[in-house]
């Protein structure tokens, strides 16, 4: 989270900062891959990860929500997305934690929010698909 953070102020040359961000870290290297791979893979997807996030916000727009809120639901988001090992209520558990450790309890009770909407939205989407539908309602537009 904290080097998406970073990428927030200064969307410099992503592997320059993870060399930083690790130059000052004592992780296992199983926790440094990982955490590669999630922020990688946010980086690349972004875009698509913040229309998911869009399309579950019906007040908030993604510009106007806490920094660290954003980008604890872009990881949870993500995870939903391309992480086949971890089961949806995990991924909003773990995003709920992160959000009361360094954003607070209200933040927590967004981000729980926000990502149940988010997996409503996406079982959806996968049923319409079952059902041989190309897409939703919600993914239009």
């Amino acid at each position: 989270m904290q080097i998406l953070f970073q990428l927030e102020f200064a969307a410099e040359d992503l592997s320059e900062i993870l060399k930083d961000y690790w130059s000052q870290q004592k992780v296992s290297a199983e926790i440094k891959e990982y955490s590669e791979w999630l922020v990688k893979g946010i980086w690349e997807h972004r875009l698509e990860i913040d229309r998911v996030i869009q399309q579950a916000s019906k007040n908030w727009r993604l510009e106007r929500m806490a920094t660290v809120d954003r980008n604890i639901l872009r990881i949870g988001v993500f995870e939903m997305l391309f992480e086949k090992n971890l089961e949806v209520p995990i991924v909003i558990d773990e995003a709920i934690e992160i959000a009361k450790k360094f954003s607070g309890q209200e933040a927590a009770v967004f981000v729980n929010g926000l990502l149940d909407g988010v997996k409503n939205n996406l079982q959806k989407i996968k049923a319409a698909k079952e059902q041989g539908q190309s897409e939703t309602p919600d993914e239009k537009g």
